[in-house]
């Protein structure tokens, strides 16, 4: 340890010790902040630190942003700020107001990068004993990234009082840090990496990687250097952790993405399964939600303000109104005229498409809406690992879990779900019992319509809410339904939540756009070995 160090350490100890509070003088030790050596300046800042004055906060603060003076009639440091007569000026000892100056009365107390850096470790020392938790709780992150070996003192302190175990714990794995990168006792560094190989977490990583670096590269390399084997075992483990929690995380972004392609293509595996239709309008039925959605939070900013955090509720059901309403409209208006023609039918449902983008950019323009999440969908939960769940994720993986449980009891339990079921496995024989096919056709429609406004109100959580909201996943609806069997319900849900967790596995490696270019080569090489997809409907138009 270098001469400035070891004073700082001895002037702490001493201090904290019991020294009697008149040697730390604010005045005296402010004014040597002003002297030309840095020593003395590191020494002075030291000295404020320990002293454990509220005020010397102030005076660091000060001479961090250069409002830090010294009163060149009386000698004494005063904090100042600009004003139109000069200088507003306060006592940098106790903060008393002395009124307003002429700039040639005051001399500007000078800082370094150097002392820069000091400062701010030093700031963030002192607020390790502040009343307010937060404030301890924020001062513990930062010397931990600053590492500053100044403030090791109060930082055994501020553990040694603390009582809030989440600070505490904080507290603790920043002195950890501290120790591990800057004592000078080869068993306090080894106890320090002990206790950091305990975390899981990319900061603690980059610490233990920064000792290994550092040891590897010292002058005098020792074959058997205990640090460097105690750091390297460490950031083995760490790595060996964060690479599990790393496919934990992948999962539950694949989870999130496969909920989100099953919600956009649960409606259109219905449609498509039972009537057959290539219906390129799908996407809309996406945005036409996402956009009424925005509109009933606008209506609830204006009218239910104190009730704004469950405008969400009352737009999935006007969504899936709005949504099930156009769809119905277009296959009486459009598509049951073209049965049979599906080419034709696939233009015709691309020109909706485009009419529907079209009268969306005339009503509400061609940019984003804001739609905000309400509060329980806001933040996250920070699991071990770096492993982030946020709460707008997770509340769209049981909102999709929800819609799946409702339509499978409309389908299964419901007499037009028999009516449907019907339908899909032999249209001719369902007509010849009496089912009106043209009406369970429409409600088909209307139904697939509605879930992707459904769809819609989930992505306006995560997504942009524009015109072109729809186009995003309308390609990757198709892939979902194709690959896990047309018109099947069960075969959409696995197709969607194994491309959704194969993409967020393949993204790392092979960057965004090759993944889901990779997912649609597999998919089209899976088709070509099964047409009919995982799981194909069986009935005898099927079959046929």
């Amino acid at each position: 340890m270098n001469l400035p160090r070891f004073l700082l350490f001895f002037w702490i100890a001493i201090i904290l010790g019991g020294l009697s509070p008149a040697f730390a003088d604010l005045g005296a030790d402010t004014n040597k902040l002003s002297l030309k050596s840095t020593k003395t300046k590191i020494l002075a800042i030291e000295r404020l630190v320990a002293s454990g004055d509220d005020q010397a906060v102030a005076i660091l603060q000060a001479f961090l942003v250069g409002n830090l003076f010294v009163h060149t009639l009386d000698k004494t440091p005063v904090i100042g700020r600009p004003s139109p007569e000069g200088y507003h000026i306060k006592s940098a000892v106790n903060g008393r107001d002395l009124g307003t100056v002429k700039k040639t009365a005051l001399k500007k107390i000078r800082i370094n990068n150097k002392l820069r850096k000091i400062v701010r470790g030093a700031l963030g020392g002192l607020t390790l004993l502040s009343p307010d938790r937060d404030l301890r709780l924020n001062a513990a992150k930062s010397v931990f990234k600053s590492h500053d070996v100044l403030v090791i003192v109060l930082l055994e302190k501020a553990i040694l009082r603390e009582t809030d175990d989440h600070v505490l714990a904080a507290m603790k794995r920043s002195l950890a840090a501290v120790q591990a990168t800057n004592s000078t006792q080869t068993a306090v560094r080894l106890s320090a990496i002990e206790q950091l190989a305990a975390y899981t977490d990319q900061d603690v990583r980059t610490v233990i990687a920064e000792i290994v670096g550092k040891e590897q590269t010292s002058e005098a390399v020792d074959p058997v250097n205990p640090v460097r084997i105690a750091a390297e075992k460490a950031l083995s483990g760490i790595e060996a952790r964060l690479k599990i929690w790393g496919y934990v995380a992948s999962i539950f972004q694949g989870l999130s993405l496969g909920s989100v392609l099953l919600l956009a293509a649960m409606g259109l595996a219905i449609t498509f399964g039972v009537m057959g239709v290539i219906n390129m309008a799908h996407g809309e039925m996406v945005m036409l939600g996402a956009y009424t959605t925005y509109l009933v939070q606008d209506l609830f900013k204006i009218h239910l303000a104190a009730y704004f955090d469950w405008s969400i509720l009352l737009a999935i059901p006007a969504a899936f109104v709005v949504a099930g309403a156009t769809g119905v409209i277009i296959e009486r208006s459009v598509i049951r005229f073209l049965y049979g023609r599906p080419l034709e039918t696939l233009l015709a449902t691309w020109g909706l498409s485009l009419m529907l983008q079209q009268l969306v950019r005339s009503l509400f323009g061609p940019t984003n809406q804001e739609v905000v999440n309400p509060s329980w969908m806001s933040g996250a939960v920070e699991i071990t690992g770096g492993l982030t769940l946020t709460y707008n994720r997770i509340w769209i993986i049981v909102f999709a879990i929800l819609v799946l449980a409702l339509v499978t009891f409309l389908i299964k339990k419901t007499s037009f779900g028999l009516r449907m079921r019907a339908v899909t496995q032999n249209r001719a024989m369902a007509s010849s019992m009496g089912i009106r096919t043209g009406w369970v056709d429409a409600m088909t429609f209307g139904l697939g319509s509605g879930i992707a406004g459904m769809a819609g109100v989930a992505l306006s959580q995560i997504d942009n809410v524009s015109p072109n909201l729809g186009q995003a996943y309308i390609i990757d609806s198709f892939m979902v339904v194709v690959f896990g069997g047309v018109g099947n319900l069960w075969g959409t849900v696995v197709g969607a939540l194994s491309l959704g967790i194969v993409n967020k596995f393949l993204e790392p490696l092979s960057g965004a756009v090759l993944a889901k270019i990779l997912i649609l080569i597999a998919v089209i090489l899976f088709i070509q070995k099964r047409p009919r997809g995982l799981f194909a409907l069986k009935g005898r138009a099927m079959e046929g």
